[in-house]
């Protein structure tokens, strides 16, 4: 079931050269940054992309482990990262495509002259068409 909110445990392991980033109950989910702020923005946004795909994908999102389970070594801290989904969603279910169509070439000219965006009219036949409300 998708969820609005989200809050999973991420481990920031610090060494000299950046902070590498991983969540023990998301895989594949390994974000890095160069400082602490930075590391929080890249995990919240990882963490959102990743969750968002697994939910398109259909792949079950598993329950997170308490922060009292989660083991770290010496220079790993733990942390709650909590992610808002509508924004991943609306941002990323909402990309353009590209789509090629075909336009009689007396109308093509028409448009062109008088400077009309096609793509944008396309858009806004498609979405009365279908009686998609915005």
């Amino acid at each position: 079931m998708k969820k609005d909110r989200y809050s999973f445990i991420a481990v920031f392991e610090c060494d000299d050269d950046g902070i590498s980033i991983y969540f023990p109950d998301i895989p594949g989910c390994l974000p890095c940054a160069d400082t602490m702020d930075e590391a929080v923005k890249n995990a919240r946004e990882a963490l959102g992309l990743h969750l968002w795909s697994m939910e398109k994908d259909g792949d079950e999102i598993p329950e997170p482990t308490p922060i009292t389970k989660i083991h770290c070594n010496e220079n790993e801290v733990p942390a709650v990262i909590d992610v808002f989904m509508p924004p991943f969603r609306d941002k990323l279910n909402n990309r353009f495509v590209k789509k090629t169509l075909s336009l009689p070439a007396w109308l093509a000219d028409l448009a062109d002259r008088d400077g009309v965006n096609c793509s944008k009219i396309f858009q806004n036949a498609l979405i009365e068409y279908l009686g998609v409300t915005q």
